[in-house]
């Protein structure tokens, strides 16, 4: 039980009443026409069980793809589609049994017709409304030509809405955890005495923020908690909390400042993600330069960070350091061994440099035993000499040739004082830089790593790279590729899924395709409410959200379901002809659907409209929810009645309703 799946029970909220509410109101109807409670209560759950069925499966098995999902965000996923997927099959079962049961027993008994108490603005409203989409849904039945084109132009407009205003893909949401983290890379070289400086001069920032109390001033910094700076050779980093939870992230500009006014010091500052594990969060782009030359890589790595820096700059709030570092700043003493005075010498390389390790740090012979262990045979050089030499004394050392002469290094290889590396790092067996990019929060991921393909990686292609050198992005880029490929077919594969138990249930292939119009409108209603609340606070299109288009496949069918089944109804069981059985269908659940509708819509609302701990994981997922059911529930009203009168002409397609109504 985690702030994820107590999301999805507060998701379910909303959806778990829409089964009771369609048999509820089904039964109220039929009382209201004066049918006896108990006849009323069966009747009435007899009549939607076959839509409450197929409605509570496409919510459930659209989860299916979810549920094998095995990367990173599975488990997230896997966590919402539980709970939402246990409570919806829950409700069905309490919807066909302890609600008709209920019925029976308090609507009425007694009466013949139930009292309806007057409700004026609602009453007067609801009038109106069912009397527009009647008439609406009789001049739409009465011409087809008039219902293609109104259905072309929802759908059309809802496929051209959601691509045009759909955001940037992130990959998932940070979280507001209580905690910065830095990691700096300092020019190669500082001393212990310079790195102190620099740690004096973040502390004389940081100090004055944690000696503070907190005040709730907007626009002063936040008061530290607890603050850190460690350095070690070659790495540092620093880090700290604020007092006040939701404010952390402000401690970044003010922290950065004393730390990159340093020259040549990379590095960055982030909040950490709750779901990220490495050292930057959840959204560290990683550029991988590789090659077999060090030196040849080092080249391109320089190149690739100065147009990094053009692209992406530091003022905006991007960050960058490079692995292990743009400059050989560690002094390096190379012997470089001349074959020819070599083999002068009859010396070979191997004991040349075995000569050269003795004076280092010495040989290992030979393991050898005393008393009850085990200790290393060391050859080595007079410890006095190794001592009191100086760097430009190597090369003096003395070499034995086979012929007893002791030959100085100095003439056997050339000595060169260089620099080298301070880490060597690899991956698949070529060597490798890696510039690590942390994005500004203002830049959705998709955005940043369209930049470092078009305005990076492509232009140093373009200027010829060296022979074996390559480029390719990794880090938070594949963890969103791959999550992203993978939800793409899952997203079919939910379509699939939910297009097939329509079509066993209503043994059909023609009125499935008539309900799943409504997934498209649905979406755009998922783009349109992800929008809206963009224009109050940030929220990219992460894979958490990316799940509410998930979610919506499942739920947003069941509006259409209704009218369908409704309408097979009267088809089979009261004889009507076609055009009399899609308007008194559309008549009759008008009032379920927008109840159903609006507990959903209500139940969800919290979630995205009052802040809290956690809620920026799922405002985003709920806001698509919100958005596709709020859209949809209209828009289904407009859509299905003028394709029901299209695909009911086809021979057959009204057929199948008598499997799914209640046996006389």
């Amino acid at each position: 039980l985690n702030v994820i799946s107590l999301a999805g029970i507060a998701f379910a909220v909303g959806m778990v009443v829409d089964a009771a509410i369609v048999v509820l109101e089904n039964i109220y109807r039929l009382r209201q026409q004066g049918m006896p409670p108990k006849q009323a209560a069966y009747e009435g759950a007899s009549q939607v069980w076959g839509a409450i069925l197929v409605s509570a499966l496409t919510t459930v098995l659209v989860f299916m793809p979810i549920l094998v999902m095995q990367l990173e965000a599975g488990q997230l996923f896997r966590d919402i589609a539980v709970a939402i997927s246990v409570s919806v099959m829950l409700s069905l079962v309490v919807a066909v049994t302890v609600v008709p049961a209920l019925c029976s027993a308090l609507l009425g008994a007694g009466k013949a017709k139930l009292s309806v108490v007057p409700v004026p603005v609602v009453d007067h409203f609801g009038r109106g409304f069912s009397a527009i989409m009647g008439g609406y849904a009789r001049l739409t039945v009465k011409s087809r030509l008039v219902g293609l084109t109104v259905v072309a132009a929802i759908t059309g407009g809802a496929i051209w809405g959601s691509i045009n205003y759909l955001p940037k893909l992130e990959y998932l949401p940070q979280g507001n955890r209580n905690l910065v983290f830095g990691v700096i890379l300092p020019p190669p070289g500082y001393n212990l005495a310079t790195t102190t400086e620099t740690a004096e001069r973040i502390e004389a920032v940081a100090r004055p923020l944690w000696e503070k109390e907190e005040t709730g001033d907007a626009d002063a910094p936040p008061a530290i908690e607890n603050f850190f700076f460690v350095a070690s050779r070659g790495f540092t980093f620093l880090g700290g909390s604020a007092k006040d939870a939701d404010r952390v992230a402000e401690l970044i500009p003010t922290l950065s400042r004393p730390i990159f006014a340093e020259p040549g010091t990379f590095g960055f500052i982030s909040q950490r993600s709750l779901f990220g594990r490495g050292i930057g969060g959840g959204r560290v782009i990683k550029l991988n330069i590789t090659g077999g030359d060090l030196e040849e890589i080092l080249g391109v790595a320089q190149r690739a960070a100065g147009k990094v820096g053009q692209v992406l700059p530091r003022r905006e709030g991007n960050q960058f350091r490079p692995r292990p570092g743009l400059e050989l700043g560690s002094p390096e003493l190379r012997m470089v061994p001349d074959r020819v005075r070599l083999a002068d010498a009859g010396i070979d390389a191997r004991t040349l440099g075995l000569t050269l390790d003795a004076f280092n740090d010495g040989v290992r012979i030979d393991e050898i035993t005393v008393g009850s262990e085990r200790i290393d045979l060391m050859l080595k050089g007079r410890a006095a000499f190794a001592e009191t030499a100086r760097t430009q004394d190597i090369g003096a050392f003395p070499v034995v040739a086979p012929n007893g002469r002791i030959v100085p290094v100095s003439a056997l290889a050339e000595i060169v004082l260089t620099s080298g590396p301070i880490e060597i790092r690899h991956q698949d067996r070529e060597r490798v830089i890696t510039l690590e990019i942390s994005p500004s929060s203002a830049m959705p991921l998709e955005t940043a790593l369209e930049v470092l393909e078009n305005d990076v990686i492509a232009p140093l292609q373009g200027e010829a790279l060296p022979d074996g050198v390559t480029l390719s992005l990794a880090g938070a880029a594949d963890q969103l590729t791959q999550t992203w490929n993978a939800l793409q077919w899952n997203l079919l594969l939910a379509l699939v899924i939910v297009f097939l138990v329509m079509a066993v249930l209503f043994e059909s292939f023609i009125l499935p395709m008539v309900i799943l119009i409504s997934v498209p409108v649905a979406g755009a209603g998922g783009v349109m409410g992800l929008y809206i609340l963009n224009l109050y606070q940030e929220q990219p299109l992460d894979m958490l959200t990316l799940l509410g288009f998930v979610i919506l496949i499942g739920i947003v069918v069941n509006n259409a379901i209704l009218l369908v089944h409704q309408t097979q109804h009267h088809l089979s069981a009261d004889g009507m002809s076609v055009n009399d059985a899609i308007l008194e269908a559309t008549r009759n659940r008008i009032r379920p659907i927008f109840m159903s509708t609006l507990t959903s819509v209500i139940g969800m609302a919290p979630l995205v409209v009052f802040p809290g701990a956690g809620s920026e994981l799922y405002r985003g997922l709920g806001s698509v929810v919100l958005g596709g059911l709020s859209l949809s529930a209209l828009l289904t009203i407009l859509l299905v009645p003028p394709l029901l009168r299209i695909t009911m002409s086809v021979p057959g397609t009204a057929k199948p309703a008598a499997a799914l109504a209640p046996a006389e």
